[in-house]
């Protein structure tokens, strides 16, 4: 079976367990933290970077990675696009929600949630407040590039580039951060629909339950 390691309260992990649940592949998520790496997880991803990734023999990390082999393997549905220009185009929004969004709700996520309540160390306000003042340029790009609801971001269909822009918003939602839709009406609307697909909606359930208990 398919082993992941981590846990979806990372936007990354998340992100593959959304590839593999549109894929209908099955999988076993093996929690891993930021903290005590077991050899298992270490053989899979040795800088202990989650998510780890196992598929028989084969073993990789890094999400993006993960999920260009997984589409290449499995091939059905497509989530990668093959033109030329399609593929470009989602290998951008891949760099986007990995590294800008994240990095930004990554400074509200971790010292809200992350520092307190898994290392026990208080959080930096400070740094809270830098990424929500970083949140409403990416807003604005988002707003001027996301399509209607029901549509994708690429190609008429759902592709890596839904999936990796939107994971990174769950845990702005976790934090109380979310869209304002009067000012970004646009990706106020296209983000719920890419969010209440199962394959997004099941994770975001049991990390909610999680955060809350």
């Amino acid at each position: 079976m398919i082993k992941v390691y981590g846990s979806t309260l990372s936007p990354f992990v998340r992100k593959v367990v959304v590839v593999l649940a549109e894929k209908g592949l099955d999988y076993e998520l093996i929690p891993a933290g930021l903290q005590a790496h077991s050899p298992d997880f270490l053989s899979v991803s040795p800088f202990g970077k989650m998510p780890g990734f196992r598929d028989g023999d084969f073993a990789i990390s890094d999400s993006s990675a993960i999920v260009h082999y997984l589409d290449a393997k499995y091939p059905e549905p497509r989530l990668i696009p093959q033109t030329p220009e399609d593929l470009g185009r989602a290998v951008w929004y891949d760099e986007f929600g990995d590294t800008i969004v994240t990095a930004s709700a990554g400074k509200v996520f971790f010292n809200r949630v992350v520092a307190p309540r898994f290392l026990k160390q208080s959080g930096n306000e400070d740094m809270v407040q830098q990424g929500i003042a970083e949140l409403p340029r990416l807003f604005d790009y988002l707003e001027g590039v996301v399509p209607e609801p029901g549509d994708f971001l690429v190609g008429g269909a759902l592709s890596l580039a839904d999936i990796a822009v939107a994971s990174p918003f769950v845990n702005l939602s976790h934090c109380a951060v979310d869209v304002d839709c009067a000012k970004h009406p646009r990706l106020g609307a296209w983000l719920p629909t890419i969010l209440s697909r199962p394959s997004f909606a099941a994770p975001i359930v049991e990390e909610t339950a999680f955060l809350a208990a």
